[in-house]
């Protein structure tokens, strides 16, 4: 009789750690998800951007005739930049490092582009242009908006799987912690614009 109720005992305690397990299982899966989703959000904004540039660099090589090379940074820049993908659920910084490196170098080649855009007045009247410019200007916030929605939602993924019972299972699921943007190292420093 008292071999049934260890049996008994045993089988309770076995079926609460098995739907725990499947409790957290399911928060961890529906968590990375979202970090998924946050990635995608980041991507589609970064493409968005990528698509205007076009049109940029149209209407600038239609309205002034100034140096090639410019153009020509802005549109290797963008190149470069849509040519790397990341996969969010094996990320690592230096992936995530290089994925902004190659933002960054787009982000710098179209700076360069607007300030020896400044120097053709008529350019500079163009409704496109400005229209252009106000595209360009409200994407680059769409950006850091869904930067910060990213990272937001891989700390709440990361904390998820690091507290304590939840790291346990995370472990035994093979969870890891995911990779956060981070500024490029030289953020602190005011940009120069020469003209």
């Amino acid at each position: 009789m008292r071999s049934i109720y260890i049996w008994a005992i045993l089988l309770g305690l076995g079926f609460i750690v098995f739907v725990s397990a499947c409790s957290y299982n399911n928060s961890f899966v529906a968590l990375d998800e979202s970090v998924h989703n946050a990635w995608s959000k980041v991507q589609s904004a970064y493409q968005e951007r990528a698509d205007l540039i076009p049109n940029l660099v149209a209407t600038v090589k239609g309205a002034a005739d100034f140096e090639k090379g410019t153009l020509e940074a802005v549109v290797n820049a963008r190149a470069k930049a849509t040519s790397i993908t990341i996969d969010p659920s094996n990320a690592t910084p230096a992936q995530i490092q290089q994925f902004q490196e190659a933002q960054n170098g787009l982000s710098q080649s179209l700076g360069r582009l607007l300030v020896v855009a400044e120097r053709y007045p008529e350019l500079k009247a163009s409704a496109s242009f400005q229209q252009l410019q106000a595209q360009l200007e409200g994407q680059e916030n769409r950006i850091r908006v869904e930067r910060n929605r990213y990272n937001d939602t891989v700390t709440e993924y990361n904390t998820t799987i690091r507290r304590f019972p939840a790291s346990f299972f995370a472990s035994i699921f093979g969870f890891d912690r995911a990779t956060q943007f981070e500024a490029a190292q030289d953020a602190q420093n005011a940009p120069k614009v020469e003209f």
